[in-house]
């Protein structure tokens, strides 16, 4: 190659070289300055360097060629925290996550008690295309939108809200209720109230002790009226409470949100508050030691009582055993005068019917006697009682001839005598049985001839 030209082709590569890197810095520059990229969360309201605006809600990177654009979040917090960091604004580029934060804001409630409020507010910004034009137009930028409307509206909101209710209320369980009516004035806007002071009069009274001319009828004095202020809702003609609407809901700005997280009062109102818990807490001591008291007093009446009904108890336990057993003596006195009763019935009844018995045994003894009797003398009467008498025959004349086998004599006697007197000899004894014989056949009346008997 000639060495001539060299150089030239040096210095045209170089400025070859040169022009590369001048037009990819010119490339890097156009796509600096027309491509930028959509965050999650954010409206990014875009102009073009032809007039042109356009509304970006997609995430990705966009296209604007020479123009600018605005980062708005969806959703923009004020916070009034004492964990705020300071009352600066950083719009978007919180660490937080809030749009505006600030330190606790001081507030007046209706009993001009002073107090320090806490609360969150998130805002919804529009997300359709005209709304949101509206609102760009309008404030520009989301820390003018902060500063000149959401701001203001919140501490507007917060410290009107104040105003409707008492401390003292608001620590006696109004809490719930103010929460509520701040949400409610921060989405609808603020009451327009007139605040009115009325003397209200005390139900309780106190009696004066100073005139001693009165006695015991002293006059009532004290503080039985007194002053409170009451705020009013100003009502229109169908009797809604009439509002000053909320400028930014005017472009289309919603409230998500409205949080009051803690509210610390005063330290002279504290101070107040614990010397009424303290008073409260000492009636309740109180209240508990009367009624502590009144559960002992009853107790011992219920003792008494129980002791009482225990002893009646037992007297009537006795009184019903005492009444059962003398019930019971008496029952078993009738049953044994009725058992007794029913025996002599029973022996009564069974002696008259022995004594029937013995009347009809009587009676039939009476008809048999009668009846053989009768048959003896109808067979007395038919032949005399001659087998009677035979018998009565027989038996005589059987003794007489036992008597005469056992006599006592000698065989032979020996005897005579001029004048013929007997001597006892077997003749002789013969005829003395014939005549006895004799005699008592004639004692026994019957003949002992058969014929004569027929």
């Amino acid at each position: 190659m000639d060495s001539g030209k060299l150089p030239f082709l040096k210095s045209s590569l170089s400025m070859k070289a040169m022009g590369g890197a001048v037009l990819a810095l010119l490339v890097a520059y156009v796509f600096s300055q027309s491509f930028f990229y959509a965050e999650p969360g954010y409206i990014y309201h875009v102009r073009t360097v032809t007039g042109n605006e356009a509304v970006v809600t997609e995430i990705g990177y966009k296209f604007y060629p020479f123009g600018r654009y605005n980062a708005w979040k969806r959703a923009m917090t004020v916070q009034a925290s004492s964990a705020s960091i300071g009352s600066d604004i950083t719009a978007e580029k919180d660490q937080d996550s809030a749009s505006a934060t600030l330190p606790p804001l001081s507030i007046m409630f209706l009993d001009q008690v002073d107090a320090h409020a806490e609360a969150t507010v998130r805002f919804a910004i529009p997300s359709d295309e005209e709304a949101f034009l509206k609102l760009a137009h309008e404030y520009r930028s989301p820390e003018n939108l902060l500063r000149t409307a959401l701001l203001p509206a919140f501490k507007e909101t917060l410290q009107a809200n104040a105003s409707l209710m008492a401390a003292e209320e608001y620590y006696a369980g109004g809490r719930t209720e103010f929460n509520s009516e701040f949400e409610n004035q921060m989405s609808t806007g603020i009451y327009l109230v007139k605040r009115k002071e009325i003397t209200v009069k005390s139900n309780r009274s106190a009696i004066g002790t100073a005139n001693a001319a009165f006695g015991t009828e002293q006059e009532e004095y004290g503080e039985d009226a007194k002053t409170v202020f009451v705020v009013k809702k100003v009502l229109d003609e169908t009797g809604q409470p009439l509002r000053k609407n909320q400028r930014f809901g005017d472009y289309g700005i919603t409230v998500v949100s409205a949080l009051v997280t803690d509210m610390k009062p005063n330290a002279k109102f504290i101070e107040r508050m614990q010397l009424k818990q303290k008073a409260s807490a000492d009636r309740a001591i109180a209240r508990e030691q009367r009624v502590q008291e009144e559960e002992q007093r009853l107790l011992a009446i219920a003792r008494g009582e129980r002791e009482v009904a225990q002893r009646q108890a037992k007297a009537k336990v006795d009184q019903i055993q005492k009444t059962t057993e003398a019930e019971t003596e008496k029952q078993l006195a009738i049953t044994k005068a009725e058992k007794l009763k029913a025996e002599a019935k029973i022996q009564k009844e069974t002696a008259e019917i022995n004594f029937e018995k013995a009347k009809i045994e009587a009676q039939t003894q009476r008809t048999l006697a009668e009846a053989e009797a009768y048959q003896k003398q109808v067979i007395l009467e038919a032949d005399n009682a001659l087998a009677q008498k035979l018998d009565a025959e027989i038996k005589i004349q059987e003794l007489w001839a036992a008597a005469y086998a056992k006599r006592q004599v000698p065989t032979n006697v020996f005897g005579g005598g001029s004048d013929g007197a007997p001597v006892g000899n077997d003749y002789e004894t013969k005829t003395f049985m014939q005549m006895l014989t004799l005699d008592a056949a004639k004692r026994l009346s019957y003949q002992r001839d058969l014929a004569a008997t027929k």
